[in-house]
């Protein structure tokens, strides 16, 4: 997407320079820095340290730094280290381990001097494979807007809802959840999207950004105030993104997520998911009982960032002293809460049968 009328992926590869970049994302929507990502190291942090922040970035972000890695090593040692160094970093979300293994899957039987090139090109298609689904996602996400406008009066707008951040920054480009919104932007249908701020690092801050970079109505509000809004029929649609979906169509996203889709479901407001097709683990069925979910340091929880008074990026405690935090980063909705999926080959049902009938190619 555009920043400052500047095109921009979120991680790219530099041809004049041979290096991989990267918005730094810890120090949006306040500073747009961009920082290159060198050693194997940079991309652990990178990942760890959520510089880089959503499932389908993760993934490419791995891909990229197993390629720089298999430049400067190419042994099975190498490859294999990469491997355990960079899966660790983030338990939950599946498109990590869904690129890692796509890497080894293809260097572990080339031979030593094949592998820097043909890593490099993979990471280049995986990236590349992102844009094309997310754009794809939007276009399908962009018919469901288009019947809710349809029965709209003239020229009110269809009201969104989403959580965090599953836009551009999360992805390589068009973002998942947000592609719908850019798709019914640029096709003149008018939208207002209620953003939530996402504690606690306030990642919906994030989405407001993006939207607001690209003239889209939007209003930035409390993680709590979603309920209230539907209550009072100001919720056309919730569209949120997904870290993690199981075979069965349970949806693990951040934090918080779990409550607009039960408020939803009481205000007979539509959820729906963003899902690229990465995102799905076919090998799990019970999100609640089977899907890791990461717990961050409570430090994120206890203090907050954000611009002082004096226009520095500073952070501030929160918390009484002493008082510990817990911070689990994800939570599950289940599937019978979800109205559907959507993804980049159109809209499934959120079950079984919906995702097996769209993707029958991965159904053992």
């Amino acid at each position: 997407m555009k920043v400052k009328g500047t095109h921009y992926r979120s991680i790219w590869y530099d041809f004049d320079t041979d290096e991989v970049k990267i918005i730094d994302q810890r120090w949006l929507p306040h500073d747009f820095r961009i920082v290159t990502l060198e050693s194997l190291q940079d991309f652990e942090v990178a990942i760890r340290d959520m510089w880089v922040r959503g499932a389908p970035l993760i993934g490419a972000t791995a891909a990229y730094g197993m390629a720089m890695e298999m430049g400067r090593d190419a042994s099975d040692a190498a490859l294999n280290k990469a491997w355990d160094i960079l899966h660790e970093t983030r338990p939950t979300a599946i498109n990590l381990r869904w690129a890692l293994d796509r890497c080894r899957g293809v260097l572990a039987p080339l031979s030593p001097g094949e592998r820097a090139g043909a890593a490099m090109a993979l990471a280049h298609e995986i990236a590349d494979e992102d844009v094309e689904i997310n754009r794809n996602i939007g276009l399908n996400g962009l018919e469901i807007i288009r019947e809710i406008a349809a029965k709209k009066p003239a020229g009110e707008p269809v009201r969104l809802l989403t959580h965090c951040n599953a836009g551009w920054p999360a992805t390589v480009d068009w973002g998942t959840a947000t592609s719908p919104m850019y798709h019914a932007y640029e096709a003149g249908i008018p939208i207002h999207v209620w953003v939530d701020e996402t504690r606690p690092r306030n990642q919906g801050a994030m989405t407001a950004w993006e939207l607001g970079s690209h003239g889209i109505d939007h209003t930035y509000v409390t993680d709590n105030a979603g309920g209230h809004l539907m209550q009072h029929g100001l919720v056309d649609m919730v569209i949120v993104g997904t870290d993690r979906t199981t075979a069965h169509g349970d949806v693990c996203n951040k934090i918080g997520t779990y409550l607009k889709a039960l408020a939803a479901r009481d205000n007979g407001v539509p959820f729906y998911v963003g899902l690229p097709s990465p995102t799905i683990d076919w090998t799990v069925k019970d999100g609640v009982a089977e899907i890791p979910i990461e717990e961050r340091p409570e430090r994120e929880i206890t203090h907050i960032w954000g611009r002082d008074g004096a226009g520095e990026i500073s952070e501030v405690q929160v918390s009484p002293d002493g008082s510990p935090g817990g911070n689990p980063a994800f939570d599950v909705t289940p599937a019978r809460l979800v109205t559907g999926l959507i993804t980049e080959r159109g809209v499934a049902e959120a079950s079984a049968q919906g995702l097996a009938a769209m993707f029958p190619e991965k159904v053992k």
